[in-house]
């Protein structure tokens, strides 16, 4: 009983110290949040699965695929690291250096580049490791194969489009 308290202990106390970095700099915890996701699922498929295998999670809907992409989205531009490797630097300190503009964006939109930055990143540690990406998430029903990076970088920059398209100014400006 006595080792079932102090487990449940530890559980409250993790909870309490995420919910504390929330409310300390939600920002932060997203970029790290994504990309700590994104390399403990990678780390965790790498160590329990052989190259092109195949897990079926909802039989013929959704199966977790062991692969290596060594392009972008959907293969496109295979063997290319070094592009690559540049672009991600470059999306890298860009994010660094225009922090303090972005930091006072709308949080929607914020989070958003934040998302498609910290799955950039979260690749971008799988092309310098070995050159690839580790994808997994295989949807029967769509052809890619991708991972959690990738889905950061779509959301995202599906909240970017959105605000660029619909929710700003021709100054530039966040109306509404």
């Amino acid at each position: 009983m006595k080792a079932i308290v102090a487990f449940l202990k530890k559980i409250l106390l993790a909870v309490e110290l995420v919910i504390a970095v929330l409310l300390i700099n939600w920002e932060k915890t997203l970029f790290i949040g994504i990309i700590a996701l994104d390399q403990i699922s990678k780390m965790r498929v790498e160590s329990s699965m052989l190259l092109g295998e195949s897990i079926p999670v909802i039989e013929n809907f959704f199966y977790l695929t062991y692969t290596l992409n060594p392009g972008a989205a959907f293969g496109i531009l295979p063997n290319q690291r070094v592009f690559f490797l540049l672009i991600g630097v470059i999306l890298l300190v860009g994010f660094a250096l225009f922090y303090p503009r972005i930091s006072k964006l709308q949080k929607v939109f914020k989070a958003g580049i934040i998302m498609s930055v910290s799955g950039s990143v979260g690749n971008l540690i799988d092309r310098v490791q070995t050159g690839n990406v580790i994808d997994f998430l295989d949807f029967k029903v769509w052809t890619a194969i991708f991972n959690i990076a990738d889905v950061a970088i779509v959301c995202g920059m599906f909240i970017i489009f959105y605000f660029v398209a619909f929710k700003m100014d021709d100054d530039g400006k966040i109306v509404g």
